[in-house]
């Protein structure tokens, strides 16, 4: 046995030795830094983050939001006292606003920052960097082929690369030759730098995408407002049926403009069979001031066609029937007068209406009921609404008196009325009956209470408002983004590589080679552009593989061994093996 063999035996082995001996280094304070935002701004990270903050963003959809509706909130917490607080706690009334999803959403920002800015300092670089040298062996690389000029075309091989070069210019590649004056003369040639532009494109324009949502969580704001025929709105807080701020909105970002309902209209299908009283069409004819000293300006506003004032849009989202009514209580005097908004219910523009006359004297009064556009009675005595237009309107009601309930401060709503407490006056199985009321009647309530008369019938719409300042830069960026990405997928980067070189017996052998960065199925057909291009320019009769357009069957594509010597035995037939 060898004396190494024993002292292997002997001793362990050299690279365990080591293993065992090593001593790893201590990370400091300022190594540890950097090693986080190694990890934070790995592209890794970012996708993941992307991920969390999607899924972050679903308790939004579970759990009401605090912003949209504070007091569906408040009743949620009423209605779960076990972990409704808990949830309060946690943030998830609030979810867009709270902490842990402002810092995914500022991770996520950071990553994006640090993946794209060194990615673009390295391709900025890389643009003004001459192409990669000329291989060895050209016969390696993926596409591969040789060119012969024949001597009588007199055209030394200098002069050839300087030809194949001004070709590739034309293509729109970035091209260096070298030793153009020497003996093997050979050019790079590059393109497909677009490739890494779109690419750093789209992901600049996400960065741009999240600051453009941030803002306009931040400084945007949205709400809501029902307008009956003759109404006035003016963009301040208390004219608001519904108000959701930004995150860092200010009653200051208001701008006083204004808008009135002067007429809306609705047209309904008369003519199709099976959808007849079906709305097709929906115009609001509305007066606009920019501000409270400008001209008024005739408008249209349209479902999708939202009118702009101050930096919001005015969006047509609803609309329907508002009975106009006079309600006189028990004094003789009016105690409300004007027109009653009704919630559409049903087809036909079948509409729930409730009044609460909290004014009434000696009582308040209430009234619950429906309002048939035009009122159709079956056998059995029940009302319904048969069409949609106001051709028999009726309106249906029963009566209250006693404490609304309205005088503690409680927010309620205007469409519900809580009738546990209140003593009813007038319905169907009363002595008094309901009430039934068509435009132009009365009725006079019970006991000496009032009366209440129809007077007419309006028409409101609903319009949600909207201010985004983010929003026109968040379409640029998407548009961007959507751009970058389609050029980061079609273009593709390509290096080309010649190589000429004289043969002993006066003929110019030129050689090439095409390598592309990623998978390129396009590769082949620019080797064979490319070679047709170089033929026609130094008119060489094509191969026959070429007449029959597959490269692939070209003799001159067989890779050749030591293809970095262009001295290569002359013959008829044109290159051959190096041997």
């Amino acid at each position: 046995m060898s004396e190494r063999v024993k002292a292997n035996k002997k001793s362990p082995a050299p690279v365990a030795t080591a293993k065992s001996e090593a001593a790893l280094p201590t990370l400091g304070p300022v190594e540890m830094l950097r090693w986080a935002w190694t990890q934070l701004t790995s592209m890794r990270t970012a996708l993941f983050l992307l991920l969390l903050l999607a899924v972050a963003a679903v308790p939004g959809s579970l759990f009401p939001q605090r912003p949209a509706n504070p007091s569906v909130v408040t009743q949620y917490i009423k209605d779960n006292p076990d972990y409704g607080k808990l949830l309060d706690t946690l943030q998830l009334y609030d979810v867009y606003s709270s902490a842990w999803f402002s810092a995914i959403y500022i991770l996520l920002f950071i990553s994006l920052i640090g993946c794209v800015v060194p990615r673009a300092i390295a391709h900025f670089k890389a643009m003004r960097s001459q192409p990669p040298r000329t291989p060895k062996r050209l016969s390696r690389l993926p596409e591969y082929g040789t060119l012969v000029v024949p001597a009588e075309a007199g055209l030394p091989a200098s002069d050839a690369i300087r030809s194949a070069a001004g070709l590739l210019k034309k293509r729109g590649y970035r091209v260096e030759v070298r030793d153009d004056d020497g003996a093997r003369p050979s050019l790079g040639a590059e393109r497909g730098f677009a490739k890494e532009v779109g690419n750093l494109v789209f992901h600049t324009s996400l960065i741009g995408v999240l600051v453009s949502v941030a803002i306009g969580g931040l400084f945007g704001y949205s709400g809501q407002r029902i307008l009956v025929e003759g109404d006035t709105f003016v963009n301040t807080l208390v004219g608001y049926d519904q108000f959701n701020p930004g995150t860092n909105f200010q009653s200051s970002q208001l701008q006083p403009y204004s808008i009135q309902l002067d007429k809306f209209a609705v047209t309904f299908d008369r003519e199709s069979k099976g959808k007849v009283g079906q709305p097709i069409d929906f115009t609001a004819d509305v007066t606009t001031k920019e501000t409270p000293d400008a001209p008024a300006r005739q408008e249209v506003l349209k479902v999708n066609e939202p009118v702009t004032l101050g930096g919001t849009s005015i969006y047509l989202t609803g609309n329907g029937y508002a009975p106009v009514v006079t309600i006189r209580d028990g004094d003789g005097n009016v105690a409300m007068q004007g027109p009653v908004v009704a919630k559409l219910q049903g087809d036909n523009y079948y509409s729930s209406l409730v009044i609460k006359v909290p004014d009434a004297k000696p009582e308040q009064l209430g009234f619950q009921g429906f309002f048939l556009p035009t009122a159709f009675i079956t056998e059995e005595g029940v009302s319904f609404s048969g069409d949609p237009d106001l051709f028999n309107p009726q309106l249906s009601l029963n009566s209250y008196y006693g404490d609304l309930g309205l005088d503690d401060g409680a927010p309620q709503n205007v469409f519900e009325i809580d009738v546990k407490d209140l003593t009813p006056l007038n319905a169907r199985n009363l002595d008094a009956g309901g009430i039934t009321l068509a435009p132009g009647s009365s009725y006079t309530l019970p006991d000496g209470k009032g009366s209440i008369s129809f007077d007419g019938v309006k028409r409101y719409v609903g319009v949600d408002i909207h201010h985004n300042p983010g929003q026109l830069y968040a379409l640029i960026f998407a548009l961007l983004a959507v751009g970058g990405l389609i050029v980061s997928l079609y273009v593709n980067r390509r290096r080309v590589w010649i190589r000429t070189g004289t043969h002993d017996d006066g003929r110019t052998m030129v050689e090439y080679g095409l390598l592309a960065r990623g998978e390129d199925h396009r590769l082949a057909a620019e080797a064979a552009t490319i070679r047709k291009l170089l033929a026609d320019e130094w008119q060489l009769q094509p191969d026959p593989a070429d007449e029959h357009g597959d490269p692939q069957q070209n003799p001159s594509r067989q890779d050749h061994n030591g293809a970095d010597s262009l001295t290569i035995p002359a013959g008829p037939a044109g290159p051959t093996k190096d041997q």
